[in-house]
């Protein structure tokens, strides 16, 4: 995988004077079916989140409140995105290294993923993640 499968995707906006409603369905709205839903919250100023690549593993993030980037490497160049509007999400194929960073206070970071956790699919070290690219092991 390359930054050029990286996309931000527009949700469905149903705009209601009483509030506004998005949805995601998975394979519709999201290129997967989910196995998997979390959310990141309480960041403290100044940290990231993130810092590995999934060998398997598929994402959608969105920002339900507030706004923090995504910065998504392939191993040969890097790309911010943005999160700060709830009906816009990232995805993210696996194989690709992603840091999660400048959480806006009270920020809502909401991810589905491809698959169940599992410790196994983690790339936790940049050198690692690197040479498996170069390899074409990811």
């Amino acid at each position: 995988m390359t930054l050029s499968d990286v996309q931000i995707i527009q949700l469905s906006k149903v705009i209601d004077p009483r509030g506004n409603l998005s949805v995601i369905e998975e394979l519709k709205d999201i290129p997967f079916k989910i196995e998997r839903t979390y959310w990141i919250y309480d960041v403290p100023g100044g940290e990231n989140r993130g810092g590995h690549a999934f060998k398997a593993n598929e994402e959608f993030i969105v920002a339900l409140s507030g706004a923090f980037d995504v910065t998504v490497d392939d191993g040969k160049q890097k790309k911010t995105f943005t999160l700060n509007r709830s009906y816009y999400g990232l995805y993210v194929p696996a194989g690709l290294w992603r840091e999660m960073e400048n959480f806006s206070t009270n920020s809502l970071a909401l991810e589905f993923g491809s698959k169940h956790y599992n410790p196994a699919d983690y790339i936790r070290d940049y050198d690692e993640f690197l040479k498996m690219k170069r390899n074409g092991e990811i």
